[in-house]
């Protein structure tokens, strides 16, 4: 539920969204309209944000767009949707400029998904996502560090974080604590293309 309308208080608290990672001209893979370009005066340099809607194509293959194209592209609530999760992260790249910036918002598996794989929360959810463990209780899991180090481009990283804070760890029921207006259970990696 706004993923990215929820993920603009973080980003405000860390000056790196507005002077080095979101500027120039960038593309937004998110869901449910919730778009990053519609918080531009956050961030005054960004001088355009294109909203990637279904209609444009597939976001894991990104075909009608050249390589090198744009300084950002943020990808929030997306990834866990694609059937290849390196393919549509090498091809975000792709479209991404030499010293651009890949930010990335996926659910952690373990406060997302509760243990619980196909979703109860979400049916389009193809993988889970964990920052890393040796192994999981999901067949479906991804390791961030692991797909970054087998990823097809050079990339300098340049965060990797667990969104928890207005996670409430003292719930004794297992819902989905997304559905709130506060409520955080993903991770955030940001990549910068050398």
């Amino acid at each position: 539920m706004q993923e990215t309308s929820k993920s603009i208080f973080f980003k405000l608290k860390d000056s790196r969204y507005a002077t080095r990672y979101l500027i120039g001209d960038g593309v937004d893979i998110s869901v449910d309209g919730d778009y990053l370009g519609q918080y531009t005066e956050f961030f005054p340099l960004i001088q355009s944000c294109r909203a990637w809607e279904p209609s444009d194509g597939n976001c894991q293959d990104m075909a009608s767009i050249e390589d090198n194209v744009f300084d950002f592209v943020h990808a929030s609530y997306s990834l866990q949707n694609l059937i290849d999760a390196k393919v549509g992260v090498n091809n975000w790249l792709r479209i991404l400029k030499p010293g651009g910036h890949l930010i990335c918002i996926v659910p952690d598996e373990d406060l997302y998904e509760q243990g619980v794989f196909p979703s109860n929360y979400s049916f389009k959810h193809k993988n889970t996502f964990t920052i890393y463990k040796k192994s999981s209780w999901s067949s479906h899991s991804i390791n961030i560090f692991d797909l970054i180090k087998n990823l097809d481009y050079d990339v300098e990283v340049k965060k990797i974080e667990l969104l928890d804070s207005t996670y409430r760890y003292t719930s004794n029921q297992r819902v989905d604590q997304t559905m709130t207006p506060v409520g955080q259970s993903a991770i955030e990696f940001v990549l910068r293309k050398r």
